[in-house]
């Protein structure tokens, strides 16, 4: 929930009137967003701090509609605050800054002289500004993820290159003749030969070593026919360096199937033996990753998975012990997903964000103590992309709320804002699980970049509203409420009912581009979402309960949220009602449609409509193996439970179908099946089909269409 400002009186010496008087004119100025606005907001990219503490970096992306693009520059601003400002603007753009060890260069990625490279620049670390950059790496299959050593002496980086080419000169050929050849046809002889929106081919990623000086980059993972870093859509780095620069760890999925196998493991390679051989330390049959060196050199710390093929189960702290060879999972009873941490500068502590209920919080927890060492440093917005100052006093992190896209702020470890009693960190759920009790001392926080302020200023956003309800079971399920703008309770409005995705995920206190909850209430409709089981936040036993279960716990708790809306918020006129999904909400919405004709319309986006042909056009086969128990010839009965496709003969609500020929994960003939069905039962239809994208709509123009269409849909229907 967003927390609300307060104007001090005796700070400003303002009479009471005239402060009402201008808070209410205020008010009335301020007016709905709209896509062009969301559009015109510039989008906070990775952060960097500079190895004296006094600066950070980071990215920062504008979108042009008219020309439909997106581009990246590198700003910079002083770690105490003050004014933002971009270090370049070059039309290529540049992403991906990081400081040099000793503070005078940044390293940055572009493709200002045609493929994405690695570009040095001087730094002036007084000035905060850089210097003539120059190319440092001319590799022709380009460059990703570049990180320093950290001696500065090497940049390790990741390119996705022909596993038996020894060089890149062979790369190249082999690229150029693939090219020339008026043959396009490929040949598969293993699974997962597509991934996410793009076919895998015979390429893979591989991490490659390069002086900083300049010269020919190694391929530390020569010959190897896995990916290296697996396949990721974002998240923190799957390798790191060693604090002596002389060993690295990163992740790699070893198994011979990797469309059915979640097991990324961490390995080690040292760098200062030529004849070194990858070393496995990690022993978890589920998936490992984002290893982090602690600095004094003692610890590996990564987050891990228990359970083999899950690819939804709880992310843990591990420790490795690197003289004992040992690992442990740190935090064994906090149950909650590990999305990200950081080390604390004397390494001390770990510091890692957690979501919690519709939160995203900092945690911190002692090495040495571990849970009883266990605290919750902040209390409102969804936290990310953690940095400790070199004095481990600040921390420095990007944050968002449903009302505001991420700006970078400063958590000062010294001042604590307040503290609230012990509490248990799943007692906000009936849940088996053991619980942590964890001390809730809120840091303070102050917004260091106001990148979209002046037009944030202009628009009417109205708060969230949480509310809590008897599920299934009657578990306690969380839901949410958004109101339109200049709300009047005397009024009654149509309801978009969102349900998201995963079904491992969660509506919460975040700012989204695809499905903005402020921008779809924008246009004269109250929102409510509700985050059923199978909701992240909640616990593990939570998470699980959608496992095999997919039309039945979830829908139960999505129309109970849905009925107590309607009883408690009078405001909402239950007789206008449209339900909005996509991927699992998207499954979620056909379910409906065979299931209650309590809505108006419903939106389905990339959707699954016939689990058993779902099976076999998706790549992550793990996903459905594990949600329906099996394969469809070894568990065909609860493939066909819970397939919306089986109850075609009661569908009747008009439902606009959304699907995109690059949506690898869910392919677009499960929206093509959804479509000739409604067609063929006259049930009133659309299909949205988008040749360009995959499971999320991203190019600007695209984006436009898909609001407008989706608003025009549900405006047809519910007003």
């Amino acid at each position: 929930m967003l927390r609300m400002e307060i104007p001090l009186l005796s700070r400003f010496r303002l009479p009471l009137l005239l402060l009402l008087a201008c808070t209410c004119a205020s008010a009335q100025t301020k007016r709905p967003m709209t896509f062009e606005d969301m559009m015109k907001m510039r989008r906070l990219g990775d952060i960097a701090v500079s190895p004296d503490g006094h600066w950070v970096l980071f990215g920062v992306t504008d979108v042009d509609l008219a020309k439909n693009t997106r581009t990246s520059h590198l700003w910079i601003v002083p770690a105490t605050g003050g004014d933002e400002k971009p270090l370049t603007d070059l039309l290529a753009g540049e992403s991906r800054g990081r400081f040099s060890p000793d503070g005078k260069q940044i390293l940055f990625q572009s493709a200002r002289d045609g493929g994405q490279q690695i570009w040095l620049a001087p730094f002036d670390t007084a000035a905060g500004t850089i210097g003539e950059a120059r190319k440092l790496t001319s590799i022709s299959t380009e460059v990703d993820g570049a990180i320093w050593s950290p001696d500065g002496q090497n940049i390790l980086f990741v390119s996705s290159v022909y596993p038996d080419c020894k060089d890149d000169a062979c790369n190249k050929q082999r690229d150029e003749e693939r090219a020339q050849s008026k043959v396009k046809a490929q040949v598969f002889t293993h699974l997962l030969y597509r991934h996410w929106n793009a076919f895998t081919g015979d390429k893979r990623s591989h991490l490659f070593l390069v002086s900083a000086n300049g010269g020919e980059p190694r391929d530390l993972t020569l010959g190897d026919e896995h990916d290296v870093p697996p396949f990721s859509l974002g998240g923190p780095d799957g390798y790191a360096f060693s604090p002596d620069g002389k060993e690295i760890a990163f992740e790699e999925n070893l198994d011979p199937v990797p469309a059915i196998s979640t097991n990324s493991d961490i390995i080690t390679l040292r760098l200062d033996d030529p004849n070194a051989k990858p070393v496995k330390i990690s022993t978890s049959p589920g998936g490992d990753h984002s290893p982090a060196y602690s600095p004094d050199g003692k610890y590996i710390a990564w987050r891990s998975q228990a359970r083999a093929g899950y690819e939804s189960d709880r992310f843990r702290l591990m420790l490795y012990d690197r003289n004992a060879k040992q690992e442990k999972v740190f935090l064994p009873n906090f149950d909650r997903w590990v999305d990200e941490f950081a080390w604390a500068p004397d390494s001390g502590k770990l510091y890692f964000v957690a979501g919690d209920a519709c939160e995203e919080p900092v945690f911190s927890a002692d090495i040495e103590h571990g849970e009883h060492g266990l605290g919750q440093l902040t209390e409102h917005g969804e936290f990310g992309d953690l940095h400790m100052t070199p004095d481990g006093k600040t921390i420095i992190a990007a944050k968002m709320s449903v009302a505001a896209p991420s700006e970078i702020t400063v958590l000062n470890t010294d001042k604590i804002l307040k503290i609230v009693d012990m509490v248990a960190v799943t007692s906000k759920v009936k849940s088996d699980s053991s619980s942590v009790v964890a001390s809730h001392a809120y840091l303070a926080e102050e917004q260091i970049t106001h990148l979209n302020r002046a037009l944030l200023n202009e628009l009417d956003f109205q708060p969230m509203e949480s509310f809590w309800f008897a599920g299934a079971g009657k578990t306690k399920v969380q839901g949410f409420v958004i109101k339109p703008p200049a709300f009047d309770p005397n009024k009654r409005y149509p309801v978009k009912f969102l349900i998201h995705g995963g079904p491992q995920g969660a509506w919460g206190d975040s700012w989204s581009y695809r499905w903005n909850a402020e921008l779809l209430a924008a246009n004269g409709y109250v929102v409510v979402m509700i985050n059923p089981r199978g909701s992240t936040g909640y616990g593990q036993a939570f998470v699980d309960g959608v496992n095999g279960d997919w039309g039945g716990k979830p829908f139960i708790d999505l129309m109970r949220g849905l009925d107590y809306a309607e009883q408690h918020y009078t405001f909402i006129d239950k007789t206008r009602e449209c339900a909005l999904g996509a991927s699992y909400g998207g499954y979620m919405a056909d379910w409906i449609l065979g299931h209650t004709d309590r809505f108006k319309c419903i939106v389905s986006h990339d959707g699954m409509f016939n689990p058993e042909s779902a099976y076999g056009t998706t790549e992550e086969l793990w996903f459905n193996e594990w949600e329906f128990k099996g394969t469809p010839w070894a568990n065909r009965a609860l493939y066909r439970k819970w397939s919306p496709m089986l109850a075609e003969t009661n569908f009747k609500t008009p439902t606009l179908v959304v699907h995109s020929q690059l949506d690898y994960r869910l392919d677009v003939s499960e929206g093509y099946q959804l479509f000739t069905t409604l067609q063929r039962m006259k049930v009133p239809s659309k299909m949205l089909y988008f040749p360009d994208e995959g499971h999320w709509v991203q190019k600007p123009q695209n984006s436009q269409l898909w609001y407008k269409t989706v608003n025009d849909w549900v405006d047809q229907w519910t007003k």
